[in-house]
């Protein structure tokens, strides 16, 4: 296991190398504590043209330890209101569930985790994600209740989590 570990911390630490050459447009990321490889802080930029554009939303993105062969968890630390993240701010998203086939059926094992995932896809994806809400299978059934049928409700509530972000910066 502690070989897995190693191996993780190195892909891990290559990647956010790499991220620090090549900065991607729409998200920052760094580590939460210089000594801790395997937890990431992430800022994403609320995508333009959609209803998130000019927020500002801090996410941690917890790597397992046999990172890429585990999906890494993402949950939001800034406020969300979207289909597809929990109550408590964990996003919900295919490519970060574990690989294989979906006991529930949902999913094609295509959608789910594989190792060629990086920090970069996993954020563009859920970046994709706040451009596009999946409200089939909400985590977050209020939120996808409002989208489907008080949209009005729905972008007000985004419009207060946007300008809240914005203040904390």
């Amino acid at each position: 296991m502690a070989g897995t570990a190693s191996q993780a911390s190195l892909l891990l630490q290559k990647q956010l190398k790499d991220l620090a050459k090549n900065p991607v447009d729409g998200f920052s990321a760094g580590l939460v504590d210089d000594s801790n490889v395997f937890e990431w802080q992430v800022t994403i930029i609320g995508p333009p043209d959609t209803l998130y554009d000019g927020g500002y939303f801090n996410a941690i993105m917890t790597f397992p330890q046999n990172y890429p062969n585990s999906p890494p968890s993402v949950r939001f630390t800034s406020e969300m209101w979207h289909p597809n993240v929990y109550p408590d701010g964990r996003v919900c998203i295919s490519i970060l569930h574990p690989p294989g086939e979906d006991p529930n059926g949902y999913e094609l094992a295509s959608e789910r985790w594989t190792p060629v995932h990086t920090v970069e896809s996993i954020v563009l994806s859920i970046i994709s994600m706040l451009s596009s809400p999946n409200d089939e299978s909400p985590a977050n059934i209020e939120a996808a209740k409002d989208w489907r049928e008080k949209r009005d409700e729905f972008k007000k509530k985004v419009r207060r989590i946007v300008r809240k972000s914005q203040e904390m910066l």
